[in-house]
C-alpha cells in the first residue's frame, strides 16, 4: 500500500507547500484523505490520475481540507470524462457545503447532472462506516469548522492509517493512532499553543500514548518548517511517499 502526501501544507501555503491532500493507493482501491483547494494541481503535478480515485474522505469543512472538491468534480465531468463511481464521505453537512461552494465558485455548476455515480456519505462520530473496502471510524476532535470535525481511523487491506485532521490535543488522537501502521498528525506550531491546533511540544508530551508504528507530522506553519532539521520526528513534505 502506497501513501503519498500530494499536499502537506497549511491553509496559508507556508513554505510554498500545497494544501492538505493525502493519496492512498491500495492496488484495487484508491482514496484521498482530505482534498484541499490546491489538490487537483497536486494530483497533476505528481502524476496521480483523479479519474482512478474511488473514495474521498474529508476530516472537516475548511477550505484547505475540502475546497478542492468543486475543482475535482468539474474536472471529472468536463475534462477527464469520468465514468467511475465516486464516493465522498465526511461530517454532517458535507454535501450541502460542497454544492454551496460550487455555486459560489462556478454559478450553475451544482445543477449539472454528473455523468458518473456520485454518492455522499455522512460520517457519524464513533460509528464505523463501511465505504467500499474501507472501514472508516470518525472520532470527534476540537476544531471549529461549522460542522463536526473528525480524526479518522481507516482500516483497509490489513493496514490501519490514522489521521488527526486539525485539532488541539484530545484523547481521541490516542484512539485514532492505536495499533496504526501509520499515524499522520498535524503539528502547526512548535511550542505556541492556540485553540483548535496542535503544537509539537504537546504532541511529544503525549508521544508515549500513541500506539502507532510510524508517526509523520504534517500541516506545519512557517514556525515549524523553520525547525524541521532539529526535530526527532518524521515530517511530511509535498510528494513524499510511504510504503506500508
Amino acid at each position: 500500500m502506497n501513501v503519498q502526501f500530494l499536499g502537506s501544507g497549511d491553509a496559508f501555503g507556508s513554505g510554498g507547500r500545497l494544501q492538505t491532500c493525502i493519496y492512498v493507493d491500495g492496488g484495487t482501491t484508491r482514496f484521498l484523505l482530505d482534498c484541499g483547494a490546491s489538490s487537483l494541481i497536486a494530483m497533476k503535478r505528481w502524476g496521480v490520475n483523479p479519474s482512478l480515485i474511488d473514495i474521498i474522505l474529508v476530516t472537516h469543512l475548511h477550505g484547505d481540507h475540502f475546497g478542492g472538491l468543486p475543482f475535482f468534480l468539474l474536472d471529472a465531468q468536463l475534462v477527464s470524462g469520468r465514468t467511475r463511481p465516486l464516493e465522498v464521505a465526511g461530517p454532517p453537512g458535507l454535501e450541502s457545503r460542497i454544492w454551496d461552494a460550487m455555486e459560489v465558485l462556478f454559478p450553475g455548476s451544482s445543477r449539472v447532472q454528473q455523468k458518473f455515480s456520485l454518492d455522499f456519505v455522512e460520517l457519524a462520530e464513533g460509528n464505523i462506516a463501511r465505504i467500499g473496502p474501507l472501514a472508516v471510524t470518525p472520532l470527534g476532535v476540537i476544531h471549529a469548522s461549522g460542522a463536526p470535525p473528525y480524526a479518522l481511523r481507516v482500516e483497509v487491506g490489513g493496514k490501519i492509517i490514522g489521521y488527526s485532521g486539525d485539532t488541539e490535543w484530545t484523547d481521541a488522537l490516542i484512539r485514532a493512532a492505536e495499533g496504526a501502521d501509520l499515524f499522520i498528525c498535524e503539528a502547526y506550531f512548535f511550542e505556541k499553543r492556540i485553540r483548535y491546533h496542535l503544537d509539537y511540544r504537546s504532541l511529544v508530551a503525549h508521544r508515549g500514548e500513541l500506539g502507532c508504528r510510524r508517526l509523520v507530522l504534517t500541516h506545519m506553519s512557517s514556525d515549524m518548517l523553520g525547525r524541521i532539521e532539529s526535530l526527532d520526528v518524521e515530517c511530511a513534505e509535498d510528494g513524499k511517499c510511504i510504503v506500508l
